[in-house]
């Protein structure tokens, strides 16, 4: 059993932020991308083929957009996240510690490893964030069969 310590609570948000920014990145050149493509279009003597591919650029444009808000959206929450509050129960920020495994309730990215230790990043919307919710140290959840005891929470 790993027990993650402060330090490694920064590591694993400062990396959680890069992996935001980086959505971020891919969701503005893509849109930079679609809107050149869509810009660029030059109309045929088929008008139709002209206009679909404006269109099917356009809605690129729109699904890059939705991407990117969300991954703002989401920075936004994280930067929310106090790094030095001492958490008494499983919320929002917590990282926590069990038996299995470590997870950091912040943003639903999954399975992260940071200095060779493995953590899974889970929002408290997700099934093991719920049934984590509100519980201390020392409580113990069953989560589809298995039991889950938190050792500790920082």
């Amino acid at each position: 059993m790993v027990v993650y310590s402060e330090m490694t609570k920064e590591k694993l948000y400062h990396k959680i932020m890069a992996i935001i920014d980086e959505r971020i990145e891919r969701a503005q050149l893509a849109i930079a991308s679609a809107k050149e493509s869509r810009d660029g279009e030059t109309k045929s003597s088929v008008g139709d083929k002209y206009e679909t591919g404006r269109t099917l650029m356009q809605q690129e444009v729109e699904k890059n957009r939705v991407q990117l808000n969300q991954a703002e959206r989401l920075k936004t929450e994280l930067g929310n996240i106090n790094l030095r509050k001492k958490h008494s129960c499983v919320e929002f920020g917590s990282l926590v510690n069990c038996k299995q495994n470590t997870y950091f309730i912040s943003a639903a990215l999954g399975q992260i490893e940071v200095d060779g230790r493995t953590c899974f990043c889970i929002s408290l919307a997700s099934p093991v964030g719920q049934a984590l919710r509100h519980k201390k140290v020392g409580d113990t959840v069953n989560f589809r069969g298995k039991s889950i005891t938190i050792l500790t929470i920082e």
